[in-house]
């Protein structure tokens, strides 16, 4: 597999205050010896069987630098040293991983999660092969304007929360539900108080107030709501699909969020052949998620950018759609990113691993490919080199599996194995 060219390093995150990290330590932490502060001690992770560092140049120097009896440090928030566990430095606190597995926390690069209701009805009448004539995306729209501030966020909290638990230390997440100034900008605001990796998707669909006019409404997407929601977001997202925004659409609202400061990615091709991988890569987005319908212009066109494809096999199992081929794009050396696609209507999942389990059973990737593009991927596709590896300067976001290879994810599907998590060098599950 041929990871990609490495993404440039953004600049560095803020630390939590001392008291904050030392309260969070106290009550998460499981050590067998006293700790400094959280911001100043040191620990050792060891007896690991099998230790993924997404870092060529260790252990097997495969792309997952998979070391055996392996042992990790942290000091802070950051890896400082990873190896054999007989060379491992002296630390303040050591955690014995009982000889399972560790590997880098899942960087989820592509979720809808501020949003209310569910589609249950929906998804039941698709599954059972019964017309239904709900409004799908409106539906959550609706049900979006309708929540208070507190009940988005609220929901909010629950799926990080479940999603945590399942091993996600990074995730992205877009507005896209409230097409309305006020209500994608509270979308927003309340994401950033969660992540740094928001995106602006005032482009979901034509808000339903502008059926009649969608030009009216790519004027107001680029205008007057772009200028309320830049301020929240990092990223700018747009659908570029049939019944959705056509290409020279989705050019003009990515390039005016660009003129703001916002970098694009782009929903391309999900439904049908179209613009939108096209697009990408012309506007250098970070990525393109979904690559359901792929010309071989579009795959040698991934290949020779840094535009990262972005699979979310959630969607197609929700849907019983056609799934994304995997092993074309990493044949074709186009580095690749799993993802949740966490929404209401078409892939109601926060579980990373339960993606990586459909992708390689039913995308053509192997176990290796599948947990590297379930890390170090979404790191690429959210340009980050801070996360999604274990080698020293890396964010300390790990996760430790009940069992001793990460192979297991694959092999045991539907099985929560997931059974400690450090974030930020906190042990939070």
């Amino acid at each position: 597999m041929t990871p990609g060219r490495p993404p440039p390093r953004p600049a560095p995150e803020p630390a939590p205050t001392a008291d904050q990290a030392t309260e969070d330590a106290m009550s998460n932490a499981t050590t067998v010896s006293p700790a400094h502060s959280a911001s100043t001690a040191s620990t050792l992770i060891t007896n690991i069987a099998a230790l993924v560092t997404n870092d060529p140049s260790l252990g097997d120097r495969s792309p997952l630098g998979l070391i055996q009896d392996a042992a990790v440090a942290i000091e802070g928030d950051r890896v400082v040293w990873t190896g054999d566990h007989s060379k491992a430095p002296a630390t303040d606190n050591r955690v014995d991983a009982g000889g399972r597995a560790v590997l880098p926390g899942f960087v989820d690069s592509h979720s809808h999660l501020v949003f209310a209701g569910d589609r249950t009805r929906e998804f039941n009448a698709r599954m059972s092969g019964r017309a239904y004539s709900a409004g799908g995306i409106r539906t959550t729209v609706a049900a979006t304007r309708a929540a208070s501030d507190a009940e988005l966020e609220q929901n909010l909290t629950r799926y990080l929360a479940e999603a945590l638990r399942q091993g996600t230390t990074t995730f992205e997440t877009k507005s896209g539900y409230g097409l309305t100034v006020q209500d994608e900008a509270r979308a927003l605001r309340i994401a950033a108080a969660h992540t740094e990796e928001v995106t602006y998707l005032g482009a979901h669909i034509v808000s339903p107030d502008h059926a009649d006019d969608p030009a009216a409404y790519v004027s107001l997407v680029t205008g007057e709501m772009l200028d309320a929601c830049a301020p929240y977001a990092r990223w700018i997202d747009v659908f570029c699909e049939k019944g959705a925004f056509d290409g020279d659409q989705a050019r003009a609202i990515l390039t005016a969020g660009r003129a703001k400061g916002l970098h694009p990615r782009i929903h391309a091709n999900q439904l049908s052949y179209g613009p939108g991988v096209q697009l990408a890569v012309e506007l250098d987005a970070a990525s393109a998620d979904h690559c359901t319908h792929l010309t071989d212009e579009d795959v040698d066109a991934l290949a020779n950018s840094r535009t990262v494809a972005t699979l979310l096999p959630g969607a197609e199992f929700s849907t019983r759609a056609a799934w994304p081929d995997a092993r074309r794009l990493l044949d074709a050396g186009v580095t690749v990113a799993l993802s949740t696609d966490c929404n209401p209507g078409s892939s109601f999942t926060s579980s990373v691993p339960f993606c990586v389990a459909l992708a390689v059973r039913d995308m053509g990737m192997t176990p290796d490919e599948a947990v590297w593009s379930a890390t170090a991927g979404g790191a690429a596709a959210l340009r980050r080199e801070d996360i999604g590896r274990l080698t020293p300067g890396a964010r300390a976001d790990l996760v430790l599996l009940d069992a001793p290879s990460h192979v297991h994810l694959a092999y045991r599907p539907g099985v929560p194995l997931v059974s400690g998590v450090w974030r930020r060098g906190v042990r939070v599950l």
